[in-house]
């Protein structure tokens, strides 16, 4: 029996879901029943403009019929055996990722968070194997993101935002420092720093990139100190900055990079990549995982990333974001626009983020809200500048109904 054959209503569907469903998301009021290329497409045939992607994620389009076919293929083979035995699609992907990225180790999890937690533990676990039981301390950056585990939620640098409050005390061994400050960064260096943990550009914390000065400082500053470098780039990695991972527009390198969401296509996949040296810090039985390295997620990343790569939507990204942002300073109340790539912040000048989200919604197009005044733009990397010209044209229409409203509410 297939699941999409069972005969029930939209409305039993969502009435199902608000009965059993913990719910920690706001919903979007349809039932998505399929999606292709730049599209989501709801319970009765009405086709949705995907600007976000699946937070990131479907970067090669939705469904894309490599990815699909990839899983097909292997799901009948081998769904799943732990990593025991040798498969082929997870050295196939090892090879492929480590020589993309020109790293030398590879380590496999299921998704971004988890993938943040290994590059924690490695990071901590070279420090006290190296330089003694104390040399764990990392520092992170104020507005980042890493995660809702224990371990990457604590290295978020967002000490009042929802998924820290109720969750403390969180796991000691981190300070925040202020994003794009280098001697903040200094600052909060001390004898048992072991490690700087960045988003090259802060997703969550919204939309904002590191500046190449920065950037050149950090790793200055990780020299000098004998740190290492980390990266987490499970939001703006793989292609969408304009770059391969986004820290390679910095001609920089790091020890650790974590990596996640467009990974997999769609499916459930993360990876940390390391320097041989570093990577030495697991051992046997020092690390593990069940699902990490799975044959099906290995093979759709396989798909995933060699579409990324041989249609070159990096290039892409980096054009079609280019134009976009540009139209989209004209947006009435917008403050600024930030990001690279297809990786976009639209700031406003008021409190109008939630309705100019809704209304997008009423005009059939998806999008992501940070806070109460950024919209961020997220979509598949197979965007068209006829794809972003009709993004625009919802996203300015939306706004000025958004102001529209906060202006007969007596708001602005």
């Amino acid at each position: 029996m297939k699941l999409s054959d069972v005969q029930k209503t939209p409305e039993e569907i969502k009435a199902l879901t608000k009965k059993y469903m913990i719910e920690t998301y706001e919903r979007y009021d349809f039932v998505a029943q399929s999606a292709k290329g730049m599209y989501l497409y709801g319970e009765n045939g009405e086709a949705y403009l995907d600007f976000y992607g699946g937070i990131a994620v479907n970067s090669a389009g939705n469904c894309n019929e490599k990815v699909v076919a990839a899983v097909r293929d292997q799901v009948g083979d081998i769904m799943h055996t732990f990593n025991y035995p040798y498969t082929v699609p997870q050295a196939l992907l090892a090879e492929l990722v480590c020589q993309t990225l020109q790293m030398d180790k590879i380590f496999f999890q299921s998704t971004g968070t988890e993938a943040n937690e290994a590059m924690i533990k490695m990071a901590r676990k070279y420090g006290v194997d190296n330089y003694g039981p104390n040399k764990y301390h990392i520092i992170t950056a104020k507005g980042s993101f890493h995660g809702r585990t224990y371990g990457a939620m604590s290295a978020t640098g967002q000490p009042d935002n929802a998924c820290q409050i109720g969750f403390k005390p969180v796991v000691p061994g981190f300070s925040y420092a202020e994003f794009n400050n280098v001697d903040d960064f200094r600052a909060k260096v001390t004898e048992d720093t072991i490690a700087i943990m960045l988003e090259p550009i802060q997703g969550e914390g919204g939309v904002t990139p590191a500046t190449p000065e920065f950037m050149d400082d950090i790793v200055a500053l990780c020299k000098e100190k004998g740190l290492l470098l980390l990266f987490d780039e499970v939001q703006c990695g793989w292609c969408r900055s304009g770059k391969t991972m986004a820290y390679m527009d910095y001609g920089v390198k790091p020890d650790i990079v974590s990596m996640a969401k467009a990974m997999g296509g769609g499916m459930p996949i993360s990876a940390i990549c390391a320097s041989e040296e570093v990577s030495k810090a697991f051992s046997m039985g020092s690390h593990g995982t069940t699902f990490g390295g799975n044959p099906v997620c290995c093979a759709a990343a396989y798909a995933e990333i060699k579409e990324l790569l041989d249609r070159d939507l990096a290039g892409n990204a980096e054009k079609v974001g280019g134009y976009l942002v540009e139209k989209l300073k004209t947006i009435p109340h917008v403050k600024e626009v930030r990001g690279k790539g297809l990786m976009i912040g639209i700031e406003f000048d008021a409190s109008i983020g939630h309705n100019v989200k809704h209304e997008c919604f009423d005009r059939k197009m998806l999008v992501t809200l940070i806070g109460d005044r950024i919209i961020r733009l997220i979509p598949p990397l197979i965007a068209t500048k006829e794809d972003c010209d009709q993004a625009y044209a919802i996203l300015r229409d939306a706004a000025i109904a958004a102001t529209n409203v906060m202006s007969d509410q007596g708001v602005m």
